[in-house]
C-alpha cells in the first residue's frame, strides 16, 4: 500500500476526533461571563486534549515520511495508535465535567500512557520494516523523549488517586515536553 493512503486515512481520523471533542463541549445557559466559569476545567480539558492531539498529528505526519510503502504490520500499529487517540474525545469530557476527580484523571492518564505504547509500537513497525539502518532509525537513536513520557504517564496515573491535580500537572508536562516538533525526523530526511 501507498503510504499516501494511510496518511489521508489517519488526518481524517484526527479531524473526526478534534471535532468530537469541541462538539462535547455544551454551550452554558445565560449570556453574561460569569456563566462560562463553571465551564473553566472543560475549556482546560479541551485545550490539553488538543495540544495532544495536534503533537500526535505532526509527529505522525513526520514518522509516515521516513516510510516508502506500508505493509500489513504497519497498517495495524497505526490503526492501534488511532484506536487509542480516538478515546480521547470521551477521556477530555469525563475529566473536564469532573474537575479534579480521581477516576477521569486517571482514566484520562491512561489513554495517553496506551497511544503513547501505541506511537512507540507504530515507530517500532516502521524500523522493522525499513530496517536497523534507515532514516528513522537513525533519526530516533535512544529516544529519550518516548521512553520518559509513558514512565510520568504512569506516575501521574497512580498519583490520581491521591493528587489529581499533581497527576493533570504531570500531564501537562509531557505535553510541554513534545509541543516543540520533533525535528529529528525531518533532519534525518534532510541528511539522507
Amino acid at each position: 500500500m501507498d503510504k499516501g493512503r494511510l496518511e489521508a486515512f489517519s488526518d481524517g481520523v484526527i479531524a473526526i476526533i478534534i471535532t468530537i471533542m469541541v462538539l462535547e463541549m455544551k454551550v452554558p445557559q445565560g449570556t453574561s461571563a460569569t456563566d462560562l466559569l463553571p465551564m473553566f476545567p472543560i475549556w482546560m480539558s479541551y485545550l490539553l486534549s488538543f495540544v495532544y492531539v495536534g503533537i500526535y498529528w505532526n509527529n505522525h505526519h513526520h514518522l509516515l515520511h521516513t516510510a516508502g510503502r506500508v505493509n500489513g504490520l504497519i497498517m495495524w500499529a497505526n490503526l492501534h495508535l488511532l484506536f487509542w487517540l480516538s478515546l480521547m474525545p470521551f477521556a477530555t469530557a469525563w475529566m473536564g465535567k469532573n474537575r479534579l476527580a480521581p477516576m477521569p484523571t486517571a482514566l484520562y492518564g491512561g489513554v495517553l500512557l496506551m497511544a503513547a505504547i501505541a506511537y512507540a509500537l507504530l515507530q517500532a513497525a516502521i524500523i522493522r520494516a525499513q530496517g536497523s539502518e534507515s532514516v528513522l532509525a537513525r533519526a530516533v537513536g535512544r529516544d529519550g523523549k518516548g521512553k520518559w513520557s509513558p514512565v510520568v504517564y504512569a506516575v501521574g496515573i497512580g498519583l490520581a488517586w491521591v493528587w489529581p491535580d499533581v497527576a493533570q500537572g504531570l500531564y501537562v508536562l509531557v505535553a510541554l515536553m513534545w509541543i516543540v516538533p520533533d525535528l529529528r525526523i525531518e533532519r534525518a530526511l534532510k541528511a539522507d
